[in-house]
């Protein structure tokens, strides 16, 4: 068994002890757990801000992304005091409550790189107001066979749709193969209306592009070549993967914040694979793409809405 490396590592005055950075993570590509920290630490300038305040899922690759992996809610053992913490009621039979981690800090982020956690599963409310999301999700699945345009396609009908009820929505590679679109909110509503808002618009553009998309949850009743709109998702627990975490897949990708001027690009690409297309952008790279373009999350770009209004607006376009 190899020997464990440690060092002494000291970041924004946190002096944490960062083991095995040599540890290769991505096999195929040679980065290792000291080139997740580093990328991590790049961008957390960007990333913290979107981790802020909300309960973390850590997705941990302990043997790299080839071997076993786990979730892990639950702050671990020996966590560092200073370590944000939150205390969320818990239904499982063997835990009253689950203690989550919140990163509000490059050291946090830091913290959770070196456990492997490639992945960071965010909620989409802050503990000032748990029950209260600040904003709504599409999460664009593609289906077998499905190319680039055609996720593009619904990803650009989606737009049309959220914008001409008076929404500013926004969007991202997932880091994957899908998309995720959302709409900024007000943190006044519970989930219940928002995952109800959420069904009106996807059902809406599912009439629009009936050959293209899918509303079926279940995997064997789904159309090849489709979209799957998954509005599901919106619920207290349920998470997202956020702007600029990495993903555990070949090339080490990074979840991308993109201009709708570019997913444009993406429907008149020749490219089939979304997978090829958004596997652009990795821990290598992603860094100066950030800085050349700066977070298209954030700042004028991140406008949250009310529901009242965009519903008014959809019964009186798309009638009942």
């Amino acid at each position: 068994m190899a020997k464990e490396v440690r060092e002494i590592v000291e970041v924004a005055h946190r002096k944490l002890s960062v083991s095995n950075r040599d540890k290769v993570l991505w096999p195929a590509d040679g980065y290792t757990k000291g080139d997740l920290i580093d990328y991590y630490r790049g961008v957390a300038r960007y990333l913290v801000p979107h981790l802020r305040d909300r309960p973390l899922t850590l997705e941990r690759f302990p043997n790299g992304i080839d071997g076993e992996s786990f979730f892990e809610k639950q702050v671990p053992r020996g966590a560092p005091e200073w370590v944000n913490t939150v205390r969320v009621p818990s239904h499982a039979e063997h835990r009253s409550h689950i203690e989550y981690i919140v990163c509000n800090d490059e050291p946090t982020l830091v913290y959770c790189a070196n456990l492997a956690a490639i992945v960071l599963h965010a909620w989409t409310s802050r503990v000032q107001s748990l029950d209260n999301p600040d904003f709504a999700l599409f999460d664009l699945d593609p289906w077998e066979g499905c190319t680039l345009k055609t996720l593009a396609t619904v990803a650009l009908r989606l737009r049309d749709a959220l914008s001409e009820i008076g929404m500013s929505p926004l969007v991202k590679t997932s880091g994957a193969t899908g998309m995720h679109v959302v709409v900024p909110l007000d943190p006044v509503y519970d989930y219940e209306p928002i995952k109800q808002f959420a069904e009106i618009v996807s059902r809406h553009v599912a009439l629009l592009l009936p050959e293209q998309t899918t509303l079926q949850r279940m995997t064997a009743a789904r159309s090849p070549k489709t979209v799957y709109l998954d509005y599901v998702q919106v619920g207290k627990g349920k998470t997202i993967v956020p702007p600029f975490v990495v993903r555990a897949r070949p090339k080490a990708p990074v979840s991308m914040t993109l201009a709708w001027e570019e997913v444009e690009e993406f429907a008149a690409s020749r490219t089939q694979n979304p997978t090829t297309a958004f596997s652009r952008w990795t821990i290598k790279n992603a860094l100066r793409r950030i800085e050349k373009d700066g977070d298209l999350w954030a700042g004028r770009h991140w406008r949250p809405a009310r529901l009242e209004p965009a519903l008014k607006r959809a019964r009186t376009l798309w009638g009942n």
